[in-house]
């Protein structure tokens, strides 16, 4: 017999759906998180089923479900599901829930007099006040949502009802309110209920997978420096956070890097500098990375419980001696780079004159083996700190990195130098427009180093003005970057000052 995998729209996100064949945790949960507010849950779910169609509810999804996505299977291969029929309810019982479900009926209400005693009395639910939740804007759109609300809530937002008390109407409930019962068509938690068919009676713990929203990672990396010095220690922190509406416990837990496609709604194993026992004692077990498709998968190395509505840091890579440098970069020219897009900018003289004071402070460092790191790097936050001289970490830079790959340069802006400064400014614009026109330009940089040390400044130009060019008087040699980029170093010692010029003659 074979045996297939049963599933309502899974073609379109192949590259989740191959991380799910072959993965049986037992009992426990086993989730994939995407750092992109997804995930790919599978559960353990026993079945007992008889020959034809059977009747099943699971009321252990979360409340962010995307139900087309749901693979109902026999992990071992032996038995064929097919899934006549499935409906999912994210529609819990609560008193606003209630309300909605009785009205135009009857109910009795707690009321507390001024005494503190109390009574009760009768009223008719005309209109509950209830809101749908958040799907019905991702189905039908924010105006929709915005039209419902407004319908059933007052200024303030929340839900407001009508209720009819001894013949007149009022805008609010008028105590607590006591239900005779739950309705049949009350639910608890979130559930599917299906049919499912089986050509004999078979009874095995089935796999129950699914991609759910609410579920995010990202990564952190703390990036501390000594008291002088440019050799960096780095930790790495993945930070899981679960908005799902549901606790998952002791799951195993698998963290995908990487930018996978996903539509929109509608509308190295060890990541150690050092490895071995410490004093004798083995260092726990640390996540591990592999290759899968063309992204990265982390592994955190053990079970764990993460409750709803929780956020929960793991650490995933620490290492030692990475070799960095600190780089001044002085790019001086203030201007809206897209502005020369649209308008022909060789007449307009004062563009991309105004002068940028700040010299940036980048730091850098080799993602390499020989640099003791090596390893795939998540995009993340980067925080940067460096010892004082009373052994205290002060913070000196925070910025972001994209994904970085192993044996790629991380670099890193981190603020503005306080005490190196430049100045820019135009000394010369000629320009003959007819055919076989022709323009020439000339700056001077000036570049100013109050620190007690020196310093090397990379200065950066951008030949804006037209695609044709070339430099025809300079004071010290430059390097070309691209087709419109020109760097300069330029050295200087404690309190110096140096000038930098260029001129440069454009053709058309």
């Amino acid at each position: 017999m074979k045996t297939f995998c049963v599933t309502r729209a899974c073609g379109r996100m192949a590259a989740l759906c191959a991380g799910l064949a072959g993965l049986v945790w037992g009992a426990d949960p086993a989730i994939t998180i995407y750092n992109q507010n997804f995930a790919v849950i599978r559960e353990t779910l026993p079945l007992d089923l008889k020959a034809g169609n059977n009747t099943v509810r699971f009321s252990g999804a979360t409340a962010h479900v995307e139900p087309d996505s749901v693979i109902l299977r026999d992990p071992a291969g032996r038995w064929v599901v097919q899934v006549v029929e499935q409906n999912y309810r994210n529609d819990p019982v609560s008193q606003e829930r209630l309300l909605n479900l009785y009205e135009g009926r009857n109910i009795e209400f707690t009321v507390r007099n001024a005494d503190g005693s109390e009574r009760t009395v009768s009223g008719k639910i005309i209109r509950s006040g209830y809101v749908p939740h958040y799907e019905v804007m991702n189905r039908y759109g924010a105006q929709y949502q915005a039209n419902q609300m407004a319908m059933a809530a007052p200024a303030g937002g929340a839900g407001q009802p009508i209720i009819e008390v001894g013949g007149k109407l009022q805008f609010w409930l008028p105590g607590q309110p006591i239900f005779p019962a739950l309705a049949d068509d009350t639910i608890l938690k979130p559930a599917f209920d299906w049919i499912l068919y089986s050509a004999q009676a078979a009874k095995f713990d089935g796999e129950l997978s699914y991609v759910s929203g609410g579920m995010s990672w990202s990564s952190d990396y703390n990036i501390v420096a000594p008291e002088t010095g440019d050799t960096l220690e780095l930790v790495g922190w993945v930070t899981l956070d679960n908005q799902s509406g549901k606790q998952f416990d002791r799951a195993h837990i698998k963290l995908m890097a990487g930018d996978v496609n996903k539509a929109l709604p509608r509308d190295q194993a060890v990541f150690y500098a050092s490895a071995g026992a410490i004093g004798g004692v083995m260092p726990p077990p640390q996540v591990s990375e592999k290759t899968f498709e063309d992204y990265h998968l982390y592994t955190l190395p053990q079970a764990t419980t993460i409750h709803d509505r929780e956020t929960k840091q793991v650490e995933f890579l620490h290492a030692a001696g990475i070799q960095s440098r600190r780089l001044y970069v002085y790019d001086g020219a203030q201007f809206d780079r897209n502005f020369g897009g649209y308008q022909d900018v060789r007449q307009i003289q004062q563009y991309g004159t105004q002068s940028n004071p700040h010299v940036w402070v980048l730091r850098e460092f080799a993602n390499s083996d020989a640099n003791h790191l090596g390893v795939p790097l998540p995009k993340g936050r980067v925080r940067f700190y460096r010892r004082d001289q009373d052994g205290q970490m002060e913070f000196t830079g925070e910025n972001e990195i994209d994904h970085t790959p192993k044996d790629e340069t991380v670099r890193v802006y981190t603020g503005n130098a306080f005490d190196i400064t430049g100045e820019r400014r135009q000394t010369k614009f000629q320009s003959q427009m007819q055919p076989g026109g022709w323009l020439d330009e000339a700056f001077e940089i000036k570049l100013r180093n109050h620190k007690k040390e020196a310093a090397t400044v990379r200065v950066v130009e951008h030949l804006y003005r037209w695609t044709n060019w070339t430099i025809t008087q300079e004071s010290a040699g430059h390097t070309q970057r691209d087709s419109k980029t020109i760097e300069y170093e330029v050295t200087l010692r404690p309190d110096e000052e140096r000038t930098l010029t260029y001129t440069a003659h454009y053709t058309w």
